[in-house]
Formats: structure tokens, C-alpha cells, sequence
């Protein structure tokens, strides 16, 4: 989900901006939705269980995927 999704809901659910002809108000709420829909999924990744190491049958989390979806934020 990408902020103008979010912007674009938000409008859909009739937020309007704070301020007349602009946007913070609206673009601060999506940035503070997508990063926590990142949190969650991230948290979600580090429980799962992507594969076993065959030798040992250790299981491996999704951890590498944790640190990839928050990292999106970060771009």
C-alpha cells in the first residue's frame, strides 16, 4: 500500500485537509498508517517459519523479510 492509496482512502472516507490546499494533514495520517501496517507485517514475517535447515532441522524465521519490509520505510 503506497501513501496515495492511503491519501486516496482517506479522501474516500471524507478527511479533508486541516489546512486549505494542503495536504500535510492528510499525507502525515498516511505516513503514520503505512508505517504501521509495515510494523505489523514485519512482526508477522519474524514468526513465520520460511524453511528448515535440513541438516540440523533448525528452523529458520522470516527475519531477512522483517528487516526488508521495514526498511521500506526508510525510502
Amino acid at each position: 500500500m503506497t501513501q496515495n492509496d492511503i491519501i486516496r482512502m482517506a479522501r474516500e472516507a471524507g478527511l479533508q485537509p486541516y489546512y486549505d490546499e494542503q495536504e500535510t494533514d492528510i499525507e502525515a495520517f498516511a505516513n503514520l498508517v503505512a508505517a504501521a501496517e509495515r510494523e505489523e507485517c514485519a512482526k508477522l514475517a519474524e514468526k513465520t517459519i520460511c524453511d528448515k535447515h535440513i541438516p540440523t532441522g533448525v528452523s529458520i524465521y522470516g527475519t531477512r523479510a522483517a528487516k526488508a519490509i521495514r526498511a521500506r520505510g526508510n525510502t
